[in-house]
């Protein structure tokens, strides 16, 4: 998903923002080689390959759910660096103070409490970035907490009881309870973005700047207003609210396409600061459009689809590398619990067993994926070594078998007619389809897939061909991403946006995860990217016991649940993509979170 958290997240590729434990991850990609110059003929310019359809579509560094992908949080962080950066463009995922407003923070011994201190940095018109502005953000995600993605209800804000300023460089968030201080730290404050007071604290463009969102009703306006003006794609490199920015680039341009440049921020203080003058980020519409691209040489960092990695020479021909980029993240397909159609079959545990037993990841992964993809079966990633996931997760609860499947289906009143499953013993008994399940109903279930990409039209072709042989009919409808964002949310079944029943984000659309894989976000009942609205009591607890626990057990516990009780359909994880690197673009790691870091970038000598 893409969907995915960031601290605002792709996470999809899902939006999520992160660190991790002690080495659990390591990724590489340095450049290296003889080229000093890039596609675009200038060693001050570099051309960047947007995955397909993945186009940036929103740049106000607090997260929608409609605007949850990578690309526009990797561009936000550009411009607007986080409080705490998370992220492994350094090769290992931790505190990224270079890119941070934060120069520490300091936990009460009773862990109830955090007292974080600013850098002297400035923002780019010459003001000082004070503690007033990270109250302004907390102020307006408090009062419109509800709107905000990364939302989760009992989590930030929530938990926050307030925010003390003490002085310009240091204040104190008091919990309302002792945490778990790395998850405080990597999930929670990593989400903080300090935004220019200053400048955007108004409600409309002739407003005057005040402290208008000192009270509730004033934060609504205000962030009304910012949204509304981030709705604006096209007036983006123009409107004066986006150019007072503390990161290390600006936006010179952007296209309501997804064509984005950006500029080399000459005011910029922090230690971050960007080597290459100029990054375009390319949008494509399909896989095969990008690597045509790359064939004839005009893009500097793109990517290939698995299935050509038998083609790797072409391109180390043409004076590129090719590496893998691995990812801290999940793969699944959100079922709908409130469809008015399919709901309540959804919310039968066995449905779902005969949905992921028809599911074979190991052949998915071989064929589709070209061996880049692992094995998922539960809430945790499996593709990189931790202390996270549980025994049963690992060991697949639900080994693939369609005639188990199909046997699981029968014996809960179900009948094959004509290829399809029908209920036809409706009720509650232990022979019966379950509750809400009417007699007539056939197993029919549509998803609402990623358009642009032959990877992922693969996998559900193959995955409509398995589900057929245990009696499930699956129709595909495709979309581009940003259109299976906004068209699967949360949602009542009397709601005419309801209507979904699967969504599939994209084989680059996984949830990447912060450094701690709580999931509270996801699987908690009312959490901000729960998209599918699952909702079970027991697993709460088990989210809750994860955000206060320091145990590695707790999670184990919460992996453990969610990989028998099948939230979502759970799906292999692919590499984040296979990246195609000109040779001497060297000075970072391709980041296991999904983020880019354009301002580590540069081009070296031979």
């Amino acid at each position: 998903m893409f969907l995915a958290h960031t601290a605002n997240s792709r996470r999809w590729a899902l939006v999520a923002g992160a660190a991790v434990t002690a080495s659990a991850l390591l990724t590489g990609c340095s450049g290296g080689g003889t080229s000093s110059s890039s596609a675009s003929g200038s060693s001050d310019t570099i051309n960047y390959a947007l995955p397909a359809n993945f186009t940036p579509n929103w740049i106000l560094p607090v997260g929608t759910a409609a605007h949850l992908n990578t690309n526009n949080s990797s561009i936000s962080q550009s411009l607007w660096e986080p409080l705490i950066a998370y992220d492994g463009s350094t090769g290992k995922v931790g505190w990224n103070k270079d890119n941070s407003l934060a120069t520490a923070a300091e936990f009460a011994k009773d862990s109830k409490s955090v007292t974080i201190t600013l850098g002297d940095r400035h923002w780019n018109d010459g003001k000082q970035i004070t503690s007033r502005d990270v109250e302004f953000w907390f102020n307006l995600v408090k009062a419109n907490k509800a709107d905000w993605a990364s939302y989760s209800p009992g989590k930030a804000p929530d938990n926050w009881t307030s925010l003390k300023v003490v002085d310009d460089t240091h204040f104190t968030i008091t919990f309302d309870q002792a945490y778990n201080q790395q998850w405080m730290l990597a999930n929670e404050l990593s989400m903080i973005r300090p935004m220019p007071q200053h400048v955007w604290d108004k409600t409309s463009d002739s407003g005057s700047v005040s402290d208008l969102d000192r009270t509730a009703a004033d934060a609504k306006k205000v962030w009304a207003y910012l949204n509304d003006a981030a709705k604006k794609i096209s007036g983006y490199a123009t409107d004066p609210l986006w150019k007072t920015v503390s990161g290390p680039y600006t936006i010179k341009s952007f296209s309501t396409a997804g064509k984005v440049q950006l500029a080399a921020n000459a005011k910029y203080d922090g230690g971050g600061k960007a080597n290459i003058k100029t990054v375009n980020l390319l949008p494509f519409t399909t896989t095969d459009a990008e690597e045509n691209a790359l064939r004839a040489g005009t893009v500097d960092y793109g990517y290939i689809n698995a299935t050509n990695l038998s083609q790797e020479s072409s391109f180390t021909a043409k004076g590129y590398t090719v590496k893998p980029w691995s990812g801290w993240a999940i793969t699944y397909m959100p079922y709908n619990f409130n469809n008015p159609a399919m709901g309540a079959v959804f919310k039968q545990l066995y449905a779902r067993q005969a949905i992921q037993m028809s599911v074979d990841q190991t052949t998915l992964s071989k064929v589709v994926f070209n061996g880049t993809a692992v094995s998922t079966y539960g809430p945790i990633p499996q593709g990189q070594s931790s202390s996270f996931v549980s025994s049963e997760q690992k060991n697949n609860p639900y080994p693939f078998s369609t005639a188990k499947a199909k046997q699981l289906l029968t014996g809960h009143g179900w009948t094959e007619q004509n290829g399809t499953m029908v209920c036809t013993a409706p009720g509650t008994g232990d022979n019966q389809c379950g509750a809400g399940v009417d007699k007539g109903t056939k197993f029919r279930m549509q998803v609402l897939s990623q358009s642009g990409s032959t990877v992922t039209d693969n996998m559900m072709s193959a995955l409509q061909s398995s589900f057929a042989k245990t009696g499930i009919d699956f129709t595909i409808k495709t979309a581009p991403v940003n259109s299976v964002l906004s068209q699967a949310g949360q949602c009542k079944a009397d709601q005419a946006g309801c209507k979904w029943q699967l969504s599939f984000f994209g084989t680059a659309g996984s949830w990447y995860f912060p450094a701690y894989p709580s999931g509270d976000s996801l699987f908690a009942t009312g959490g901000g990217s729960n998209f599918g609205s699952y909702s079970n009591s027991a697993v709460d607890k088990l989210v809750t016991q994860t955000t206060t626990s320091s145990s590695a057990e707790a999670v184990q516990k919460y992996s453990a649940a969610l990989a028998k009780d099948l939230p979502v359909v759970w799906l292999p994880e692919p590499d984040y993509q296979v990246s195609v690197v000109k040779k001497g673009l060297g000075g970072f790691a391709q980041d296991s979170l999904a983020n880019f870091h354009p301002a580590m970038w540069k081009w070296t000598t031979k």
